[in-house]
């Protein structure tokens, strides 16, 4: 097998993560990265000693050794930054929130479709091995049919700092799409697109959600009760209620993490799954064995589901009046 090597495209925080994930996988190279800066490529290529070192990302894009990029820019630009490597025919894995709305994302996917370049979501928790031995006893009957889900992800930022990107809305800030997306994409995992859908929010002096809680019915009446926050610390656990017991994903729930399978009139059993490095290598795996096998998108992360998600959060959106100002252009 050939080396299938990686450009980072922008050098924030959750760059450090996705750079983290890749160390040691094999056949693979943390091979470039691009900044808006040689200064800022120089010091994020000197953590983790990458080769290759632009100060734009357009010569990320267009450097030929690459196969793969990862958009890790705010979302606000995802679409933009996208585009621009599928433009050059790279495969694109691009952080979530997909975008910033549902048009955009389907301007994505559009192009990533029509040009036959592969491109996905970096939703990391769907892959994750305790996720997919979750689904697995699921789809065994370990817990009979499941009907509800109770998820959370919420974390307490001490002040409201208006330029900070998590309240600024000019760059889509709000607790909904940074980590809210997590547990409306785990229900989406478990049931599939809603039915029926309310929320409430607490809207802070910058005007996005501070606060939210949201309840989803699916196809067969199945509920997701829903909550998150920037400016509280919720539990980070996940609660999976079926007719016959019950599983539950300990704190964080979407990192690796231990659960305990409950089933009806048997002992509980706490189950850890192994986890080699800090677990953003699985998403990086699947796109690279897809590019290899001439497949265009993720039978686990499906470009359709993550339109369906974006759609879902405008629709909340709506309900509470949020929108952005990027979204007046």
């Amino acid at each position: 097998m050939t080396v299938f090597r990686w450009g980072i495209l922008g050098a924030g925080s959750i760059a450090h993560k996705f750079a983290t994930g890749l160390n040691d996988l094999p056949d693979t190279e943390l091979y470039a990265v691009g900044s808006r800066s040689q200064a800022k490529a120089d010091a994020f290529a000197d953590v983790y000693k990458i080769p290759v070192r632009h100060n734009s990302y357009e010569a990320l894009v267009a450097d030929p050794k690459v196969d793969a990029i990862y958009v890790a820019t705010p979302h606000t630009f995802h679409k933009e930054h996208s585009i621009l490597a599928m433009e050059q025919g790279k495969a694109v894995l691009c952080e979530k929130p997909f975008a910033l709305n549902a048009a955009e994302a389907a301007e994505m996917i559009a192009y990533a479709r029509t040009h036959k370049v592969f491109l996905m979501e970096a939703m990391w928790s769907r892959f994750l091995p305790h996720m997919q031995k979750i689904k697995e006893l699921i789809a065994q009957g370990a817990i009979g049919e499941i009907r509800m889900l109770q998820a959370d992800f919420g974390f307490r930022m001490p002040e409201v700092m208006p330029e900070h990107r998590l309240f600024n809305p000019h760059l889509g800030g709000g607790a909904l799409l940074d980590v809210g997306i997590y547990p409306v994409s785990l229900a989406y995992f478990l049931f599939g697109k809603p039915t029926q859908i309310k929320t409430l929010a607490n809207l802070g002096s910058t005007q996005v959600d501070e606060e939210a809680a949201l309840i989803f019915q699916h196809e067969k009446g199945e509920l997701s009760l829903l909550s998150t926050a920037i400016r509280l610390n919720t539990p980070h656990e996940a609660l999976i209620v079926g007719t016959q017991g019950r599983i539950k994903i300990h704190s964080s729930w979407w990192a690796p993490a231990k659960f305990t399978l409950e089933p009806a009139g048997k002992d509980a059993q706490v189950i850890s799954v192994d986890t080699p490095l800090n677990g953003y290598n699985y998403e990086a795996l699947e796109v690279a064995k897809c590019v290899q096998n001439g497949r265009l998108e993720s039978e686990t992360m499906p470009l359709d589901e993550t339109l369906a998600i974006m759609q879902t959060l405008d629709t909340i959106r709506k309900e509470w009046g949020l929108s952005y100002p990027a979204e007046a252009k």
